[in-house]
């Protein structure tokens, strides 16, 4: 088709050709999930690392708590240790959320260890025991959240979460984005389809013009007497090129040379046969079209004469030139002589209801010349008459106007 198009001298659009994307493109339109993935991850370790620090400080509050004994009641380690492990059995951040509490009771003399890790130390000698340097006691807590806890467990959880709702969100308002666009490229296709047609028709429109047109027989003509002397110019040039190689073959002193250069002359003598073929398949098509024209055209003027003694025999109020008698035989088209010669009857009989357009413009001040139209496209271009009421000097459509403008335009004055 755009072979078809180019040849009737119709644009033809280019298309566009696809890159194919490489490969950090490719990377680059995965970069929301990459940003979400490392977003997820850096939530997911800071989150960790916050709650360590509040259930640090927590459990720091509670330890000090803890380790506020009062020595009458008893042996000041074993009160903290039996305060601590009650502390750590009833808290459900270590016993369900499986944290790990690592404290550290120091006495007050800062040198003496009341409580470390997971249990008490041995029982003091009676003199540090009731010394008045254990209290108050001091306390520092290592807290961590193991990765394989509950806790963290259940933080990930929510997170990954959070990380698979918001990529199915993305993922759809792409879908959705997508297919916005699909739907305007299968618009875009529609039209391109419409346009397509439209533009098969008007190639139909043009072949058949072309068809019915008539050839420049005279150009032809010029074109098949240079084809034939170039002819006879490569029968002359075969004529010297065997008379060569005849004188070539008798020198059998140069044997080898004169093998090559028979080759050579060999080698031209196909491409002169070749080319001569050539010129006599173009001489036989010319010869053709000539006389495919020649039909034509006599067809034509006849289809004009038949035309001529049929508007003077019907219509009494217009007269038509030759001009507009072969315009109307090389419509082609059986639809649209019907439809001028419609418009042709009213300008007769009826010719305030003929719809006249508008006054041609741009013609020779001696030039009234009107616009009737028909069949969509069609213009018929009349004037006042000498012999009758009108008379039509030409008839055309909007691809012929600038050549019909041009005609109307060398009227002689008083024609």
């Amino acid at each position: 088709m755009a072979d078809e198009m180019a040849e009737v001298g119709l644009e033809v659009p280019q298309q566009p050709t696809e890159r194919p994307a490489s490969a950090l493109e490719r990377l680059a339109s995965f970069r929301f999930a990459y940003l979400a993935i490392v977003v997820f991850l850096m939530a997911y370790v800071f989150t960790l690392r916050g709650l360590e620090r509040g259930l640090a400080s927590h459990f720091v509050a509670a330890v000090r708590t803890a380790a506020a004994v009062d020595p009458k009641q008893g042996s000041v380690p074993a009160q903290i240790d039996a305060n601590l492990r009650a502390l750590f059995r009833e808290s459900a951040w270590i016993r369900v959320g499986q944290l790990r509490v690592q404290p550290v009771v120091i006495a007050a003399d800062g040198r003496t260890l009341l409580f470390v890790g997971g249990g008490g130390l041995p029982a003091l000698p009676p003199s540090a025991e009731l010394g008045a340097n254990l209290l108050p006691a001091s306390a520092d807590v290592q807290v961590s959240i193991p990765y394989n806890s509950l806790l963290a467990n259940a933080v990930l959880i929510t997170y990954a979460g959070l990380l698979i709702a918001t990529l199915a969100l993305h993922t759809r308002r792409l879908a959705r984005k997508e297919l916005v666009a699909l739907r305007a490229l299968t618009a875009a296709r529609d039209t391109v389809a419409t346009r397509a047609q439209a533009i098969e028709r008007e190639l139909d429109g043009v072949r058949a013009r072309l068809a019915s047109a008539l050839p420049e027989t005279e150009s032809q003509q010029r074109e098949i007497a240079t084809l034939g002397e170039e002819r006879e110019t490569l029968y002359a040039q075969l004529g010297e090129l065997e008379a060569r190689e005849e004188s070539l073959r008798r020198g059998s002193a140069r044997a080898g040379e004169l093998e090559e250069e028979r080759r050579a002359l060999e080698q031209l003598l196909d491409e002169a046969s070749r080319d001569l073929d050539a010129k006599e398949n173009e001489i036989a098509e010319l010869r053709t079209q000539v006389k495919q024209a020649a039909k034509n055209a006599a067809r034509s003027a006849k289809d004009a004469e038949t035309l001529g003694r049929r508007f003077a025999a019907l219509y009494k109020q217009i007269e038509v030139d030759e001009r507009a008698l072969t315009d109307i035989a090389d419509l082609g088209d059986e639809s649209l002589r019907l439809r001028a010669e419609e418009a042709l009857k009213r300008l007769s009989d009826e010719p305030e209801n003929a719809g006249v357009r508008r006054k041609v413009g741009g013609l020779p001040p001696h030039l009234s010349v009107f616009e009737l139209g028909f069949a969509g496209k069609g213009r018929i271009y009349y004037t006042q008459g000498a012999a009758r009421r009108f008379r039509v000097l030409a008839v055309g459509a909007k691809n012929t106007q600038n050549a019909d403008l041009e005609y109307l335009t060398r009227l002689p004055k008083g024609a």
